[in-house]
């Protein structure tokens, strides 16, 4: 079974989106890096990206987009998860270019509305290029 394991937002300034939603709903940061913010409320993640920081991941909505960027759904297993979602209309989207260890750890989608979905292993939700904060 998927669990959803994050929503993330492109925001225009990371600290002071962050800083939001600590103060405002007592989420805490778990790990960061110059692209994005990892907030947590202890069960799903708040993702808040830089899109205009992050050449790994192109996007046709561009670098100045604000709002849902995507949702992120941990899976056991990947390629079966991923013909699931195709089966159910799901259009591969994609990977985010030079993290993680390929097709079978991490895929992107489009939803039949166009929603951006991640499909993750938990292998790729802890590997080590994400960066936890002290």
């Amino acid at each position: 079974m998927a669990k959803l394991r994050h929503i993330a937002l492109s925001v225009s300034d990371l600290q002071k989106s962050a800083k939001f939603y600590e103060e405002a709903f007592g989420m805490e940061r778990v790990r960061e890096s110059n692209v994005a913010v990892m907030l947590s409320d202890g069960v799903v993640s708040l993702a808040l990206l830089s899109l205009e920081k992050n050449d790994n991941a192109p996007d046709e909505r561009g670098p100045s987009y604000r709002g849902l960027h995507h949702m992120g759904f941990l899976v056991d297993d990947v390629p079966e998860s991923s013909q699931k979602v195709e089966a159910a209309g799901g259009r591969y989207h994609g990977q985010i270019l030079n993290v993680g260890a390929g097709a079978d750890f991490e895929r992107k989608y489009r939803d039949p509305d166009g929603v951006v979905i991640d499909v993750t292993s938990a292998e790729h939700a802890t590997s080590s290029w994400r960066v936890p904060v002290d």
